[in-house]
């Protein structure tokens, strides 16, 4: 077991940030921490890297109970590091930002050198080792900042938001990296994200946090809303004054809701299109995962879908399509 939380809550002020009553990590593997703005991703991840101390609760690391008041933090961190969604460099070469956490730790030159080009190998950045870092782009300067972590040889890497603000090329590379720090370095990897789409592709553990809480399904479709009622005296949620979707739901007034892309149907031409929560909508983007197809259809508002890879029956899907989709009331919930 890599972590194992218990009771875990954050609370600033009157606000509880985190309440996570169970969670475990195994090691070795890549989790995503999936969620919007403000539902605890990143308060989890600094705890986790024992840059923040939880409120209450209990956390063990490899079976170490971590006291953060105690002194078996600075062995826990020569094992643990972060990589942060902005990542500061000194200005200076990348050459010497890599070797200074290296000569804290005592690494003689000769170690040093080897360590720093084996850990710029692998984010391909080797032609930079002597360019000076204040004048790398975002998403390079994001390459040399994982090359910096992993030149410390942790056992564990956090990513906080590691491609919200990189260029599409990095972005891939950077997602390359991710991948190859678990499978070549067999490093624990764990990173935050508020797309789904990037959290089902690198992982198969992923984690998703409302409001402070893990949630029972991937709430990537969240909307707000306001509650009304049809002729037929149900209810329904208009979204952007133009979206009416038929829900069950005691609230009234604005809301926000959510729509479980699992349960989401792309609907093929022989099938009974219902009356009601079915619209036509244009195919943007098609991705293949592990176990699912990954698909986002504009139909006034983007919905994430995730599809069984045999959901399709051999019928071909591609981006540019007009398709039919269909919400199921029990896909949608009302907050």
């Amino acid at each position: 077991m890599l972590f194992d939380i218990k009771d875990l809550t954050k609370i600033y002020g009157d606000r509880t940030v985190l309440d996570i009553p169970d969670l475990h990590f195994e090691e070795g593997l890549i989790y995503s921490l999936l969620g919007p703005n403000g539902s605890g991703k990143t308060t989890l991840l600094e705890i986790l890297s024992l840059l923040t101390p939880p409120t209450m609760g209990k956390i063990g690391y490899k079976g170490i109970d971590i006291d953060f008041t105690g002194n078996n933090l600075t062995h826990l961190r020569r094992e643990i590091v972060m990589v942060e969604q902005n990542p500061v460099l000194f200005t200076t070469t990348v050459f010497k930002n890599l070797e200074f956490g290296l000569k804290i730790r005592g690494i003689p030159k000769k170690g040093r050198e080897r360590i720093i080009e084996e850990s710029i190998d692998l984010v391909g950045m080797r032609d930079f080792m002597g360019g000076e870092a204040h004048r790398l782009s975002s998403g390079e300067t994001q390459r040399i900042a994982i090359a910096r972590a992993l030149a410390c040889s942790p056992m564990v890497i956090f990513f906080d938001e590691p491609t919200s603000n990189v260029d599409v090329e990095n972005q891939i590379a950077i997602e390359r990296i991710m991948t190859e720090i678990n499978t070549q370095k067999k490093i624990s990897v764990i990173f935050t994200t508020h797309n789904l789409i990037q959290a089902s592709k690198l992982s198969r553990n992923v984690i998703s946090l409302f409001e402070g809480k893990m949630t029972s399904s991937v709430f990537e479709n969240i909307f707000s809303g306001k509650i009304g009622h049809d002729n037929d005296g149900d209810r329904f949620c208009l979204i952007q004054d133009e979206i009416r979707l038929l829900v069950k739901t005691e609230k009234s007034g604005n809301v926000r809701l959510s729509i479980d892309p699992l349960k989401i149907k792309i609907l093929m031409d022989q099938e009974i299109h219902p009356q009601k929560n079915c619209f036509r909508g244009r195919l943007l983007q098609l991705t293949y995962g592990h176990d699912h197809l990954r698909a986002v259809v504009d139909i006034g508002i983007p919905l994430n879908i995730l599809l069984p890879k045999d959901r399709l029956n051999g019928e071909p899907l591609f981006v540019g399509n007009e398709v039919w989709i269909f919400c199921p009331v029990e896909a949608i919930q009302v907050f």
